[in-house]
């Protein structure tokens, strides 16, 4: 099993966006996977098309974990039969663990070593899964770090931006700095471009200045700015499945990324 953190300190990157196009790359190659939304906006479960029930989503479980209990409240995401898409996946599963604001709880600078281990327990021992992709909150919180700490990547979402580069060099600092401080070491970590324009010299700029930063760990290839993903998150759809160029595009490099991730 594949554990991945999508992450960044910086909000407004699309990191639930990068989130949902590798679920949607894993359900189209038949990969069984888990997106465990530990955002308390609870972005990713929505588009999953998946509502937390009261006390049955990952802020509460985390509240008191215990060993492989993640599998008591995942639900399976609409997206393996979409009433709108010609062709559902019967025989791929899709799970999500909801998130909500219960998980506010965790969403704090403080933390403890216990704290740490509070993810890692509750998907200990869960082995229906080949893949399981977590959406982390756009700060430094437990809850990042417990992800941190429970993932074999960690994969920081940039745009080709001044700020958003800036914000991307603290996350992968303080990745550095939490594998320095010898609890927990993820094995690998990446960076990945997204929303990307070929005809704007400003992007190609902070692009190469990505590049300059952090060299190989620069995931190839680059997300394009596509505006057609808005849609496909509002109508909680795969973007695998959603017709027209735009949409195939995108679909195609998740398909590439996520081949990178699983090798």
């Amino acid at each position: 099993m594949q554990i991945v953190s999508i992450s960044s300190l910086k909000g407004g990157v699309g990191k639930s966006s990068v989130t949902l196009g590798l679920a949607s790359a894993a359900l189209e190659a038949g990969i069984p996977s888990l997106v465990i939304d530990l955002d308390p906006h609870a972005d990713a479960s929505t588009a999953l098309g998946v509502h937390a029930q009261p006390s049955r989503d990952i802020g509460s479980l985390l509240r008191n974990p215990k060993k492989g209990a993640v599998s008591k409240i995942t639900v399976q995401s609409s997206w393996t039969e979409h009433p709108i898409t010609p062709e559902s996946y019967p025989r791929t599963t899709l799970d999500v663990a909801p998130g909500s604001a219960a998980s506010s709880h965790l969403d704090r600078s403080g933390f403890t070593v216990k704290d740490l281990k509070r993810l890692e327990t509750v998907i200990q021992g869960v082995d229906k899964y080949e893949l399981v992709l977590i959406d982390c909150p756009p700060s430094l919180t437990a809850l990042t770090r417990m992800a941190w700490a429970a993932s074999h990547k960690v994969l920081s979402v940039a745009e080709p931006s001044l700020f958003s580069v800036a914000g991307t060099k603290r996350t992968m600092t303080a990745l550095a700095q939490f594998e320095g401080s010898k609890l927990w070491a993820v094995p690998a970590a990446g960076v990945i471009v997204n929303r990307a324009r070929d005809d704007f010299s400003e992007h190609a700029h902070r692009i190469s200045e990505l590049h300059e930063l952090f060299g190989e760990l620069l995931v190839q290839p680059t997300l394009p700015d596509a505006p057609v993903m808005q849609q496909v998150q509002g109508a909680a759809w795969p973007v695998h499945r959603w017709p027209g160029e735009q949409a195939a595009v995108l679909a195609e490099r998740f398909s590439t990324i996520l081949t990178g991730l699983l090798k």
